[in-house]
Formats: structure tokens, C-alpha cells, sequence
């Protein structure tokens, strides 16, 4: 299969008109579309529908155009690492990973990254459910994620540690004065929630379904900042990693008993290159780590 019909398909597709694609990839537009149709010819039917207004994928289109993607992000990829190899680029490092750890893990281990390596450069994707993030990286996104430890995963893993959550609750809120409380004493309450489809709200109803019941929703938030402020300022609980809370921020602050916990690791889909070993020895070096104790809810 041809490699750049594959790329002009693409193009196609994300400019949303033959017009744009042909003027991005600076191409006369009847030698694009000329180009489109030979693939569709080689496939065996349209993956294009022409409307008066626009286009719109066919079913076969439609399940060509990821495989489409990742074919050229592996080519983009391939020749990058040549070019690295070969000492004709800086290096760069791609990192996937769930938004609450870019707010909380991430920038203290990228600083320490960058004080060891200086010149790498550092991009980042970033997802709200780890589901998300593992097929993202199977499919070709970034050199390296970090993230919940994946499940059935091909290629290298790298066990980090154990993040734990806390309770935030208002300064005037008495269960605040202990030190801990099992989560069935905020069965009656009602919390600030993520919306469905952010991971941790499975993380969030899966703790609280071991502990006998399923939280009632007050609000709302995709932000893990947002929540821990919601929270602080009366509107209901909220169960957030320990390391994303913010200096000085005025709550209670309450651990749970048994403990609740998620397992880290840093995964890629080939062997670790010598960013990514750089990138996993900052994370073990940069304190985040919860202590392993026995009945903590993994969850």
C-alpha cells in the first residue's frame, strides 16, 4: 500500500475539504483527489463521501483512518529515532499520562529531569481515563506513559509505586479533627464528583462501593484543583491523590482507614531508551510514594 495515498487520505480528512488538504500539502487539487482514488480503487471501495457541502467518511473510511494514523506515526516516529541515532536532533521525550498527574507527579519529576538532561524536550498528551491513555500508546502516542499500572500490556513496564488518596473536607467540619475515618462514615453525604468517563471516578465509586455504598453527587468537575477547593469550601467531600493538593490550602486534610491506593508505573511499547530510563529514574527519585500497608483498598 502506498504510503503517501495513506498521508494524503489523511490530510483529507483533518483539513475537512480537498481544497485545504491540497493547499497544506501544496498540491493541485485534481492531482490529490486523483490520488485519493487510486487508494480507494487499491482498497476495493470509497472511503470519501463528496457532499455539496463538505464530506463525510464512509464505514470503510471510518475504520481505515486510524490504522491510516498510526502507520504515519510510525514513520514519523522511525525517522525521528534515526535522526536521534544519528546525532542530527535533540533529544525529545513524549510523554502520555491522566490529567490529576500532570497536576500532582509530573512536575516535580519533569524538573528533575530536565536538571539532569537540560537539553531534552519534554511534550505531553494528557487523558482523563487510563483506558484512554493505554490505547492511545498501543496505537503510537508518545515514547512513554505513566499512569495506573496497565493490564495484559505488551512491551516493558516499570512498577513505581503506590499513590494514595485523602478526604478533603471544610476546616468547620468535625470528622476533620481526626486523623482518620473509614469512608462509610461519608456514606450520608453528598460529594463532589468527576463525571463519568474521568478515571478517577472510577477510582472515587470503586472505594466507596467496598465500603457499602455509592456516593451522591453535589457537583460535578473534570479539575482535581477544582474539587479539592470545592471541597474546602463546604460543597462535600472530595477524594483526590494526596499529591495533587495544593500548599496552604485551607482544609481538613483526612487520611482514610483502610487506606485507599492506586499502583504507578511508567510503560512503553518497545525497550526504554535512554530518555525514558532518565525520565522512570525521576520518577522513583521524586517523593510521591504512599507506604505499603496491609489493608489498603486498591483500587
Amino acid at each position: 500500500m502506498n504510503l503517501r495515498r495513506l498521508e494524503l487520505f489523511v490530510a483529507v480528512v483533518e483539513e475537512g475539504s480537498f481544497t485545504r488538504a491540497a493547499r497544506r500539502l501544496g498540491l493541485a487539487q485534481p492531482s490529490l483527489s486523483q490520488q485519493v482514488r487510486a487508494l480507494e480503487e487499491e482498497l476495493g471501495g470509497p472511503l470519501i463521501e463528496r457532499l455539496p457541502r463538505g464530506l463525510r467518511l464512509t464505514p470503510t473510511g471510518k475504520a481505515v483512518l486510524p490504522e491510516a494514523q498510526a502507520a504515519l506515526r510510525s514513520v514519523q516516529r522511525a525517522g525521528s529515532e534515526a535522526r536521534r541515532a544519528l546525532g542530527l536532533e535533540a533529544g525529545e521525550l513524549e510523554i502520555a499520562t491522566l490529567l490529576s498527574m500532570a497536576v500532582g507527579i509530573l512536575p516535580r519529576a519533569i524538573s528533575r529531569l530536565l536538571d539532569m538532561h537540560p537539553d531534552l524536550t519534554i511534550r505531553m498528551h494528557e487523558y482523563m481515563h487510563s483506558g484512554l491513555l493505554e490505547e492511545d500508546v498501543r496505537n503510537g502516542v508518545g515514547d512513554v506513559a505513566f499512569g495506573p499500572v496497565p493490564v495484559a500490556w505488551p512491551g516493558p513496564v516499570e512498577r513505581l509505586g503506590r499513590e494514595e488518596f485523602v478526604v478533603v473536607l471544610p476546616l468547620s467540619d468535625p470528622l476533620g479533627r481526626r486523623k482518620s475515618i473509614p469512608l462509610e462514615a461519608l456514606a450520608e453525604r453528598s460529594w463532589i464528583l468527576f463525571p463519568p468517563g474521568h478515571g478517577l471516578s472510577d477510582v472515587v465509586t470503586s472505594a466507596c462501593r467496598a465500603a457499602g455504598y455509592l456516593p451522591r453527587v453535589a457537583v460535578r468537575t473534570t479539575q482535581v484543583e477544582a474539587a479539592a477547593r470545592l471541597a474546602a469550601a463546604g460543597l462535600g467531600p472530595a477524594m483526590v491523590p494526596d499529591n495533587t493538593l495544593a500548599a496552604g490550602l485551607p482544609a481538613h486534610i483526612v487520611r482514610l482507614e483502610p487506606p485507599v491506593a492506586r499502583e504507578l508505573a511508567a510503560y512503553s511499547r518497545t525497550e526504554l531508551s535512554a530518555p525514558e530510563r532518565a525520565f522512570v529514574r525521576a520518577l522513583r527519585e521524586t517523593p510521591w510514594r504512599s507506604r505499603p500497608r496491609a489493608r489498603t483498598v486498591l483500587v
